[in-house]
């Protein structure tokens, strides 16, 4: 669906403006609700028409099991495109200048004993980058995919997946890039009849990091659980945001995202959107958001919304908490005999062990408790 750039704002986010065509979309100039927090010039052109030569970025993978194939397929491949639509002028650049699609499949009745690991590797900031990729998991399918940026890159991506009917998906994406990097993502998850996806989004690294994450349902009994953790330093910018669109009847979701923030001027953002719409009866769906503050200087926005258009639901709610440590807990620990830093190292672990522990691959969930861990020591925390 195509809405034109001079239509009236959108009464309901079922409305807002899809096209692939970026002319559709005006130029951004940061008044714009979905924009407002975004530091623009800190897109290195992202915004703007694609340069004559860009950036790059590898793939890199080992052994894939017996069911998974990883190749590329050309823009003209069907798939292409059937997921999402563009939403914003980012992405739509993004679907226009990437070259190639990266295609993930998981075939049809494969229950997959071990994950299917792919790296994205930037190679320079200096050029933009486009991307584009394509995960499917076939009818009654089980997987878990991980997908892991690193590196140093300014990079526009689009992310389709496509869960069959009857499959199930844990999908983890880690964005551990190098200091200098930006990232402006939209990653959109389709669910079949009794389909089951649970995402899991860990942000640590980057200059700007951008992710827009939205989900639709195409049959009943679709569940989407969707989790984040992300943890800003001195400078960062981490913004996420999630629609989920309830668009047929007796589908569920969940989303749970907690971040921590610490350094002059580092500012997160969390915008959470959830549509019930008025043929999607029987919807349960539950969203909150949680920051931890660990020093002064640093910012966190968070909003939710909830818009309902049936009262025939079996229930819907949201939460947001923003706040710095709880002088209990210290209290508790430090009454105990461990030390101030300590004690402060042990109350973020527990704020983010609960959706770590999520992961369900030991080595990752080991690899960002370490990351973590040495972000709290170099900062004296």
């Amino acid at each position: 669906m195509t809405t034109q750039a001079s239509a009236p704002p959108p009464s309901t986010k079922s409305q807002a403006l899809r096209s692939y065509d970026v002319a559709d979309f005006p130029a951004l100039t940061g008044l714009e609700e979905e924009w407002r927090f975004t530091p623009l010039k800190r897109l290195r052109g992202l915004t703007t028409e694609a340069p004559a030569a860009a950036g790059a970025v590898r793939h890199e993978y080992g052994d894939l099991p017996e069911g998974v194939a990883i190749t590329r397929v050309g823009r003209d491949d069907d798939r292409v495109g059937s997921v999402l639509t563009p939403v914003d002028r980012v992405s739509a650049l993004a679907y226009g200048a990437a070259a190639d699609a990266l295609l993930l499949r998981v075939a049809p009745d494969v229950v997959l004993g071990e994950a299917v690991r792919l790296r994205v590797v930037g190679e320079g900031v200096e050029q933009p980058v486009f991307g584009h990729t394509f995960v499917e998991v076939g009818r009654f399918a089980e997987a878990t995919v991980v997908v892991e940026h690193v590196g140093s890159a300014t990079l526009a991506d689009n992310v389709e997946v496509a869960v069959a009917d009857g499959a199930k998906l844990t999908l983890v994406t880690v964005a551990d890039w190098a200091d200098d990097a930006v990232q402006a993502q939209h990653l959109k998850i389709k669910l079949g009849r009794d389909a089951k996806v649970i995402h899991i989004q860990v942000t640590l690294g980057g200059d700007l990091v951008r992710q827009f994450t939205s989900v639709e349902y195409t049959g009943r009994g679709g569940e989407a659980e969707l989790y984040g953790v992300y943890f800003a330093d001195a400078g960062q910018h981490l913004e996420h945001r999630q629609l989920v669109d309830h668009n047929v009847p007796d589908c569920r979701s969940y989303v749970g995202y907690r971040g921590a923030l610490q350094g002059e001027s580092a500012h997160t953002v969390w915008v959470g959107d959830v549509l019930i719409q008025a043929e999607a009866t029987g919807t349960d769906t539950y969203e909150i958001n949680r920051n931890l503050l660990l020093t002064d200087g640093a910012r966190a926005d968070s909003v939710p919304n909830l818009e309902i258009e049936t009262g025939e639901i079996a229930g819907a709610g949201h939460a947001s908490a923003t706040g710095r440590f709880d002088d209990e807990q210290l209290f508790y620990l430090m009454a105990r005999g461990i030390p101030e830093s300590e004690a402060r190292r042990l109350v973020v672990r527990g704020f983010f062990a609960e959706l770590i522990n999520k992961i369900p691959v030991e080595s990752l969930r080991e690899q960002l408790g370490d990351a973590i861990e040495a972000r709290l020591t170099k900062a004296g925390a």
